[in-house]
C-alpha cells in the first residue's frame, strides 16, 4: 500500500511539472536568452535569429574583445516582451570584419521616457538584465 502511494505521488509530482513546463512553453515564460550567429555587416546591420525578453526592452549591440567585457554601444533595436524573431540593429558606426560584437538584453525601466533607448556605459537608464546575476546576452564576430 505505501509502495503504491509513493508511486502515486511520483506520477503525480512528474505530471504536474511536465504540465508547467508545457504551460511556460505555450505563455512564453522561458528563460531570457538571445540566439545569434557570427554575420556579415556590410550591409551597416547586425541580426539576432531569436531574442526571448521577460518585458518590453532593447536588443543592445556593444562593442567587446576577447576579454568578453561589453563596450560602448553601436547598435540597438526594441524588443517587445516574449518571443522576438529576426530582431535587426541598424549600426551606428563602423563596425570592421573580425570585431567582435556583444548582443544583449536591456531593459525598458529606470529611463524618463518610454520607446525612447536612454542607456549610456554603466547608467542605470534602460541598462542590461541579468538572471541570477549574469548578463543575457551571446557574443559573435564580424565577417
Amino acid at each position: 500500500m505505501i509502495k503504491q502511494l509513493v508511486t502515486s505521488a511520483f506520477v503525480s509530482a512528474s505530471l504536474i511539472a511536465g504540465t508547467a513546463m508545457v504551460q511556460a512553453d505555450m505563455h512564453g515564460d522561458m528563460q531570457p536568452q538571445v540566439w545569434a550567429d557570427d554575420q556579415s555587416v556590410s550591409g551597416g546591420t547586425v541580426s539576432a535569429e531569436k531574442v526571448m525578453a521577460p518585458r518590453n526592452g532593447w536588443l543592445v549591440v556593444h562593442r567587446t574583445d576577447e576579454s568578453r567585457a561589453p563596450g560602448p554601444v553601436v547598435g540597438y533595436s526594441p524588443l517587445k516582451e516574449g518571443e522576438n524573431m529576426d530582431v535587426t540593429a541598424i549600426l551606428t558606426e563602423a563596425v570592421e570584419p573580425g570585431d567582435y560584437l556583444m548582443l544583449m538584453i536591456h531593459d525598458e525601466e529606470g529611463g524618463m521616457e518610454t520607446g525612447i533607448f536612454e542607456y549610456t556605459l554603466g547608467a542605470s537608464e534602460d541598462g542590461p538584465i541579468r538572471v541570477d546575476g549574469d548578463l543575457v546576452m551571446t557574443t559573435i564576430t564580424a565577417q
